[in-house]
């Protein structure tokens, strides 16, 4: 038998060596393809925009030369919907895409990071560069953006406060938590009502938007609380409610709480009402008066704002408590739900009007200034409230500060001087 000579390979042991190199390279070709991939979709999953997520760096240098027109920081909204979402929509087309061949995969999504990027600018520029009343083009500028600054403010403080501070000590079902919220769907809308902060004139706006009214004007304050208008996120299903939760718009309107309580004192138990009175009246008086007469036991007027307070700071109460002095953090559950616009009572018509421009309301569509109710009284403003608080104890004052406490945390209220 004829052997081959020493030093050379036999062709049989050459291809198969030649086969192992072609398969090594071919794994580390593709390991390193994979490797690169997996990394820039990190990377790009990271930066994906979320509802007025603007990075604070950015809108420092435009706020700095407001001549420089805005781009993408402006705001995150997309044809009236969250930017976010399509954020969301790109990843549901990857997980779907899985099996496309690398380099096709990542070419798809550059191009369609590049489109996004270019058509949101388009957008942008369209919609908050056109013309407004009274304001050059540089006024217009610098106050889109010192409004953007604004609203992010507040949503960064509350997602830091409740990353840092919230713990959810009770299990709430999905209903339960959007009972507040309120479902308007031509333009993809969430509004947690938030009583005595604007909420009679945003039911109002709703009913506008959703075409069952043509004029915030002309819809009386009881029809906007009795009518079945508008629907409820609770009367949906919960897939559907999960749905609408991670797809539209969620907006929160939030008040001063000291404000808002001495609002709903005044409005609730000064005026005449045919179901505060004897529901929450009655029991109050009964409770907390000594020596009541018998026409306040029969007709619960006449409470104190004293008198309401030890109600409301008392563990046994002799009856429940009603959303219009509840506290928002309860009401709205804003370190469960993302809300995507927070708006102040404070600044309640600025505020609601930008809003408006953002998810692209009618342009004629304007936020209320009227009062409808009890219109002859005056504002509850800080002053009013004093005069309010003088009637109770110091230890009272702090303990109602305390009762409130997570809703002047949350919204960045300052303690008010006890």
């Amino acid at each position: 038998m004829t052997r081959m000579p020493s030093g050379r390979c036999h062709p049989k042991d050459l291809a198969n060596v030649m086969k192992m190199r072609h398969i090594f390279l071919s794994v580390l070709f593709f390991g390193s393809v994979g490797l690169l991939f997996i990394t820039y979709l990190h990377i790009w999953m990271e930066e994906q925009p979320t509802v007025l997520k603007i990075r604070q760096d950015r809108i420092t240098k435009l706020w700095k030369d407001p001549s420089k027109s805005p781009r993408k920081d402006r705001t995150v909204f997309q044809n009236g919907s969250v930017v976010g979402d399509g954020a969301e929509r790109v990843g549901d087309e990857i997980a779907s895409e899985s099996l496309m061949s690398t380099s096709s995969m990542v070419q798809d999504l550059v191009k369609r990071r590049l489109f996004q990027q270019r058509r949101m600018r388009t957008l942008l520029l369209k919609r908050f560069m056109e013309p407004r009343s009274n304001l050059t083009s540089l006024q217009l500028s610098t106050w889109s953006l010192a409004v953007d600054a604004v609203h992010e403010q507040r949503r960064r403080f509350l997602a830091s406060f409740c990353k840092t501070f919230y713990i959810n000590k009770h299990r709430r079902s999905l209903i339960r938590l959007v009972s507040q919220v309120y479902v308007e769907e031509r333009h993809k809308l969430l509004y947690c009502e938030v009583p005595k902060a604007g909420c009679s004139n945003w039911k109002r706006i709703l009913m506008v938007l959703s075409g069952k009214a043509s004029s915030p004007h002309n819809i009386s304050h009881d029809f906007v609380h009795t009518s079945k208008k508008l629907r409820r996120l609770d009367s949906y299903n919960l897939r559907e409610a999960n749905e609408l939760l991670n797809s539209f718009t969620k907006v929160l309107f939030v008040r001063d709480p000291m404000e808002r309580l001495v609002s709903a004192f005044r409005d609730k138990f000064e005026h005449p009402n045919n179901y505060y009175h004897p529901v929450f009246g009655k029991a109050i008086l009964k409770k907390y008066r000594a020596n009541a007469s018998e026409e306040a036991l029969q007709t619960g007027s006449g409470v104190r704002f004293s008198e309401f307070v030890r109600y409301l700071l008392d563990p046994h109460k002799p009856i429940g408590m009603d959303i219009h002095w509840e506290q928002i953090s309860k009401l709205c559950s804003p370190c469960l739900i993302n809300y995507d616009f927070i708006g102040k009572f404070e600044s309640l018509e600025q505020d609601a009007n930008y809003f408006l421009k953002l998810i692209g309301a009618p342009q004629g569509l304007r936020f209320p200034s009227f009062k409808d109710r009890h219109s002859a009284d005056e504002r509850t403003t800080s002053t009013v409230v004093n005069q309010y608080l003088v009637q109770i104890t110091p230890f009272e004052r702090q303990q109602l500060y305390n009762f409130y406490n997570m809703d002047y945390l949350m919204f960045n209220y300052s303690k008010p001087h006890l």
